[in-house]
């Protein structure tokens, strides 16, 4: 999974004509699935959102305080773009966003973790997969790329193993 997190004085999404979403001093997170993306990243990613020292402290130390230590507010909004590629022509291709029904499911897991990790009433939701007009204040501006990739598998794990006992000095003083 990839998010953008943007630190907020205020952020609201509309939905036909309609705001659907509104938040205070906070964060907007503009969160994208991907395949292969699992829920362990998307909690990962959650844990992230509401981890992040984004805040200068009271004494006027950098970076030391998370949205919760704030208590701001938190809107997430799903956006497959992010995971757009541009390398060829000058059409985005789409392909490395995971498809309709089970990118939504992994992201309401995503926001779930994000409701559950701080205060359900402290974080509001777009509408996954609708025309939103995204609204915001940048505070800063401060804007971060956050990811949660999912482990790289190896292609061939038993070549990885061979190569890996090539080089055991073990089996190599017992071929000799």
């Amino acid at each position: 999974m990839k998010a953008i997190l943007q630190r907020v004085l205020s952020a609201s999404v509309t939905v036909d004509q309609e705001v659907v979403s509104s938040i205070g001093k906070g964060i907007l997170v503009l969160a994208a699935v991907a395949p292969g993306d699992t829920e362990k990243e998307a909690e990962s990613l959650a844990a992230k959102v509401l981890k992040l020292k984004l805040w200068d402290d009271d004494s006027g130390g950098r970076w030391k305080r998370s949205v919760q230590d704030i208590n701001g507010e938190v809107l997430c909004v799903s956006q497959f773009t992010l995971l757009a590629s541009t390398k060829k022509g000058s059409k985005p291709d789409f392909h490395g966003a995971m498809g309709g029904d089970d990118a939504k499911i992994l992201y309401q897991h995503f926001y779930r973790k994000v409701q559950e990790g701080y205060k359900a009433e402290r974080v509001k939701d777009g509408v996954f997969q609708a025309m939103m007009q995204v609204a915001l204040v940048n505070d800063g501006p401060v804007t971060l790329e956050i990811n949660a990739a999912p482990p790289i598998k190896p292609e061939n794990s038993k070549d990885q193993k061979k190569t890996k006992q090539q080089v055991n000095p073990a089996t190599a003083e017992s071929s000799s």
